[in-house]
This record gives C-alpha cells, sequence and structure tokens, in this order.
C-alpha cells in the first residue's frame, strides 16, 4: 500500500532531470485558460495541505479536489515539493498585495482604523495560512521561506506607517512593525478558537489595543 502511494505521489510523467540538478519548477502558464487551471490547483492544494497536513496530502486527492486531471498537475508542478514551493509564494505575494492596498489607503484611516485594517491581514487567508503553517511544520526546508516571509511582512506593515505619517522615522516604523506583526498573528490565532463568541470578543479587545498603540505611536 505505501510504496503504491509513493508512486502515485511523486512519480511525475515527464522526463527526470539530470543526476544532481534539482527538480524542475513549476511552469508557469502564458494563457488565461492555463492561468485560470493553475489558480485552480492552488487553491485545492491549500485546502488540502490546510486539512490534512503535507505528509498526507496526495497528488492524486489535489487534482481530484481541483477538478483537474492528475497529468495536468504535474504539468504545472512536477513533484509536491514544487507545488508546495509555488504555494507558499503564493501566500506570501498576496499578503504582501494586501498590505499594499493598505498602505495606499492608510493616510485616510483613523489610527484606530488602520489598526482593524491590520488586523484583519492574516485572518482574510485563514486556509492559506493553516496550508502554510502545515508546510513549514512539515519541511524543516522551508525556515529560510518563512524568514523571509516574516521579513517581507515587517518591510509591509512598516511601509504602511509611513504613508500613514511622514514624520515616522523608517527605525520606529521598523521596530513598531514587529510588534504589529506579533499583534497581527494574535488575532489571525483567535480566529481558530473554538468558541466562536469568545475569540470575536478577543480579536476586538486585541483590535482596541492595536488602536491605542497607534494612536500614541502616531501623535
Amino acid at each position: 500500500m505505501s510504496s503504491q502511494k509513493s508512486t502515485t505521489d511523486t512519480a511525475a510523467p515527464i522526463a527526470a532531470s539530470p543526476e544532481g540538478t534539482p527538480p524542475a519548477g513549476p511552469k508557469m502558464p502564458s494563457r488565461e485558460r492555463g492561468r485560470a487551471r493553475v489558480a485552480a490547483l492552488l487553491a485545492a492544494a491549500s485546502a488540502v495541505f490546510a486539512e490534512k497536513g503535507y505528509d498526507a496530502a496526495t497528488m492524486t486527492e489535489i487534482a481530484a479536489r481541483a477538478g483537474a486531471p492528475i497529468g495536468s498537475l504535474y504539468q504545472f508542478f512536477p513533484t509536491k515539493a514544487v507545488l508546495a514551493d509555488a504555494l507558499l509564494a503564493r501566500y506570501a505575494d498576496a499578503l504582501v498585495a494586501l498590505l499594499a492596498d493598505l498602505e495606499s489607503r492608510a493616510a485616510a484611516l483613523s489610527p484606530a482604523a488602520l489598526a482593524a485594517a491590520l488586523l484583519a491581514v492574516l485572518p482574510s487567508l485563514k486556509v492559506e495560512r493553516a496550508a502554510a503553517f502545515a508546510l513549514i511544520d512539515a519541511r524543516p526546508d522551508m525556515v529560510a521561506q518563512q524568514g523571509q516571509l516574516r521579513a517581507r511582512l515587517r518591510q509591509g506593515i512598516a511601509a504602511v506607517l509611513r504613508a500613514k505619517s511622514r514624520a515616522l522615522p523608517a527605525e520606529r516604523a521598523a521596530t513598531m512593525a514587529v510588534t504589529l506583526l506579533q499583534m497581527m498573528k494574535g488575532a489571525a490565532a483567535l480566529g481558530d478558537e473554538p468558541d466562536l463568541a469568545l475569540g470575536r470578543e478577543a480579536q476586538a479587545g486585541l483590535v482596541h489595543a492595536a488602536g491605542l498603540f497607534l494612536t500614541d505611536a502616531l501623535a
């Protein structure tokens, strides 16, 4: 049983890479239909990884969840590791895009509204975040990617703060970004609270605290 699963989930219907070379990366389609197919495959992979973790997830199940032939999945993502890398990169890009959008609106927001918007970023990608955690926990080689993601988020948060207050020194913005990222992680974790009402109440308290922090820091 285990050998059959291994063959199904790791062998790809493509030529093997020469010995000593890394496996091929994801194939990015140029046509709209192909991009839509890749988006569906990544969404399905995110859901399966979030539900089952990296090791238990299979390429067969991911393709089935996306309603795509297994050959299509392997066409774009030759191995499960390549798929996982692409998924984590997609998650990072989505978070950075959300922060960039918030940066464009920051000047018009009150400190309380800005705090609420910042703390809503991670919870807005709940499934993708769960999948990212599953990948990072299962693959020690992703520690570097985790550090890169943390750095990108801090930079994005600092940019939001400086868009809100042009007089804010870069060093101060960077320090505040560390604090706010921890608050954002806390808000996301509270979204997983089994007692939904309690989780929402705690989230509201954290948003209020973040608003006070920004009001004081940006005064």
